[in-house]
């Protein structure tokens, strides 16, 4: 395997890091909040599904 100085691995980083394209903060903010929302409703389908499961157990095994 080859070795790298620190400088060339340095100029390497650098190099990469110019070709990134960073999102504008915009686009942060939207995805920010759908993660958000989506988060939210993830939450409240599976608080929905927990409910429909303990209800039918509970009818099923008359514990109520």
């Amino acid at each position: 395997m080859a070795k790298t100085n620190p400088l060339q691995f340095i100029q390497q980083v650098r190099g990469e890091v110019a070709k990134v394209v960073w999102p504008t903060r915009r686009e942060v903010v939207l995805t920010t909040i759908m993660v958000f929302i989506m988060a939210a409703l993830t939450a409240t389908f599976f608080s929905l599904v927990d409910l429909v499961i303990r209800t039918g157990l509970a009818a099923v095994l008359g514990v109520m």
